[in-house]
């Protein structure tokens, strides 16, 4: 408890103790020695409060001072006071820092502050998705050593921050950043990274689906014109002609219609403004979703699938893209494998990453196509593509949604041995679900 000092009070003891000694020297007719011994006491007792003080302030975990009487006391409950309300404005500083970090972490782009010495001072998370810092590992070290593209170097060095630069991103997906630079506080600079992606390939974007589209469409249109256009002329059509043009004119229009939902569904990805950091995608449930929808479409291949699935493993990211990108490579097996073959489809963790893979037993994939799969309509073998119904968009579909969630799709294929499909979500995006783990078990 806090008590007023008075000088008067402690003065008046000092001479109380004084007094007392002088009289105790005149009584034993030794005042020099009484009063040598009285001086002496009160240096040993201030020279124990000192030890006393510097035992508490650098060797005690205890916040509270040692118990004394007098002047001391004072001075104890003085430092006591003042660490009280250096803690608390450690908590209030504390707390305004953890609110700026969450309000950093909520914005919609990347943000690094950069010091005098071009070292990384902080940076949010996004910045560890988008840019691949990692944080606090690299703390401290040049961002022009980590951000090597040289226009940036130069953007960085030049100190002219009044235009951005666009260039693409250092992660090596095909995203495209636009990078500003804001000088502030003492030689510090903050620099924000925003994903212009979707206004850049917006309009090669429309470009591509004109021309895809008429040129995708132009077979099954003429087929059904051709047959339309040989109907009402043809009144004596043998039934079995007649039931063959209507069969073929049906598997058309369901191949435009397969056709026009793909590329919806491309489209739709490209030019997605959702973050994938803000949701959790419970995977094995998506998988078990789609596993049964693979089971109704191997009825006909009767191939054997096998699933590897870590039931506690989850990433973030968007759930109905990511479907996407696993139905796809799923079904492409059970499509292109020929019968009856094996399917192995995995998902676990490695070293930190999530990981899925499907592998096949299948005819495998020569080399000289295996960097243009991902290509819209690019197809192996054009005549089995189509008699098994593909349009050409299924991988390409993959590369974008992969590309949205920072990853990459990873093919190793080998003529006569089978086929392996495969990519990996960054430590970033994974999450690990202890408590699913322990209610399974």
């Amino acid at each position: 408890m806090y008590y007023p000092f008075s000088w008067f009070k402690h003065l008046s003891r000092l001479a109380g103790f004084i007094l007392l000694a002088v009289l105790i020297g005149l009584w034993v007719d030794h005042l020099a020695t009484t009063l040598a011994i009285a001086t002496l006491i009160l240096l040993l007792s201030n020279y124990w409060q000192i030890y006393r003080l510097n035992r508490w302030l650098w060797h005690s975990k205890r916040m509270t001072p040692p118990k004394t009487k007098g002047l001391w006391e004072h001075i104890y409950e003085g430092i006591y006071y003042l660490q009280r309300r250096n803690r608390n404005k450690r908590k209030e500083l504390g707390a305004l820092l953890r609110r700026f970090r969450e309000g950093s972490e909520a914005l919609p782009d990347a943000a690094v502050v950069v010091d005098a010495n071009a070292a990384i001072v902080w940076c949010n998370r996004l910045a560890r998705i988008e840019l691949g810092l990692r944080w606090p590992d690299d703390a401290g070290r040049r961002i022009d050593n980590l951000l090597r593209h040289p226009q940036f170097i130069e953007f960085f060095h030049s100190g002219d921050f009044d235009h951005p630069i666009e260039i693409p991103s250092p992660s090596g997906s095909q995203k495209i950043f636009e990078y500003r630079m804001m000088p502030y506080g003492d030689k510090h600079v903050l620099l924000i990274a925003r994903d212009v992606t979707r206004l850049t390939q917006l309009e090669q974007m429309r470009k591509d689906f004109v021309a895809n589209v008429s040129h995708e469409l132009r077979t099954p249109l003429t087929v059904l014109n051709g047959y339309l256009e040989l109907m009402p002329t043809a009144d004596d059509m043998p039934p079995a002609f007649r039931e063959k043009a209507f069969n073929e004119m049906g598997e058309q229009a369901r191949r435009m219609q397969s056709l026009v939902e793909q590329l919806l569904i491309l489209s739709r990805i490209e030019a997605s403004a959702e973050r994938v950091y803000e949701k959790v995608v419970d995977v094995p449930t998506v998988l078990a979703t789609i596993a049964s929808e693979a089971n109704s479409l191997n009825k006909e291949k009767q191939h054997t699938l096998t699933y590897d699935i870590d039931e506690s493993l989850r990433v973030y990211g968007i759930e109905t893209e990511l479907r996407s990108a696993f139905s796809n490579l799923l079904f492409n097996a059970i499509h292109y494998t020929p019968a009856p073959g094996n399917i192995h489809i995995i998902w676990r963790q490695e070293k930190g990453c999530a990981y899925f893979a499907v592998e096949d037993d299948g005819e495998g994939i020569a080399e000289k196509h295996l960097n243009r799969l991902t290509e819209r309509f690019y197809r192996v073998d054009k005549a089995r593509s189509r008699k098994t119904g593909g349009s050409g968009l299924g991988l390409a579909i993959v590369k974008h949604v992969l590309n949205h969630h920072n990853s990459a799709l990873e093919i190793q294929s080998q003529v006569g041995e089978g086929s392996r499909f495969s990519f990996r979500f960054a430590p970033d995006l994974t999450v690990k679900s202890v408590a699913r783990k322990a209610e399974k078990s």
